[in-house]
Formats: structure tokens, C-alpha cells, sequence
């Protein structure tokens, strides 16, 4: 579950979950929501692997996100299904998504960036939670 706070100027992304790989998962459905108005028609046609290098939790969130961003602002890519296994401080996903297409895709809100503002990573009796600031 996740859901999006105002910040002043920027914007937060808070998540929860189970265990901390979908807690990642979690987090990337919540910066779909933030880049594009209607995430669920990204189409899971194409097969990304992308591998993380950070052993804590709060940099493989945050090079998580920064990664999908770049994905986004480099290579057009949008993806809206993922599968990720961490091992030794190595994040490894598999993400399934497709090129932006703007008759099919509308943006709604650009990020410039993935901060470490006021980020939270935490373990709770009940699963993960995670805060995070986005730029705008």
C-alpha cells in the first residue's frame, strides 16, 4: 500500500508492506502514480533487468527509485510489473513495462529528482514502512 503527502514544493511517497523487496515494488507503483495520471494502462510488454548496488535499506530505495527515473527520463520507459531478489547488498529486478506513448500515456507530474530528505526506512512489528521526498 502507499500513498502520496504534500511536502512543501516537493511531494512524499509513503509505503508500506510485507517484506522489504515489496516494499520496493510498492514504491515504484507509487512513483507510476506520480509520473503518469492512469498507471494502470503501462503495458507489461518488454523485460528490463536492472541491478542495484547499496547494502543498506534507505540507498537501495533511493538508487531504486532514482534508477526508474532515469529509466523514465532517459530510455522513455514506463513499467508496471516487477520481480526483485536481493542478495549481499546487490538488488537485483526484473521490471516488465514499455516505451511512453503519449496517445496512450498522459504525464502528470514531473520529478527532477529522488531525495534523501527526511527519508525513513524502517522494519515494524507488522512490515516495512518507508517515507520518501521526491523533487519536483
Amino acid at each position: 500500500m502507499f500513498e502520496i503527502f504534500e511536502h512543501t514544493a516537493d511531494l512524499g511517497i509513503r509505503v508500506t508492506a510485507d517484506s522489504f523487496p515489496s516494499l520496493l515494488i510498492e514504491a515504484a507503483h507509487a512513483l507510476n502514480s506520480v509520473l503518469v495520471a492512469h498507471p494502470e494502462t503501462i503495458v507489461p510488454a518488454t523485460q528490463v533487468e536492472l541491478v542495484i548496488d547499496a547494502a543498506e535499506p534507505e540507498n537501495q530505495l533511493v538508487d531504486w527509485l532514482a534508477e526508474l527515473l532515469y529509466q523514465f527520463s532517459a530510455e522513455h520507459m514506463l513499467f508496471s510489473r516487477f520481480r526483485i531478489t536481493l542478495d549481499d547488498g546487490r538488488l537485483v529486478a526484473q521490471a516488465w513495462g514499455e516505451t511512453f506513448d503519449p496517445a496512450r500515456h498522459r504525464l502528470d507530474t514531473e520529478i527532477k529528482a529522488i531525495t534523501y530528505h527526511q527519508l525513513k526506512v524502517e522494519q515494524q512489528a507488522s512490515g516495512w514502512l518507508a517515507e520518501v521526498i521526491v523533487d519536483l
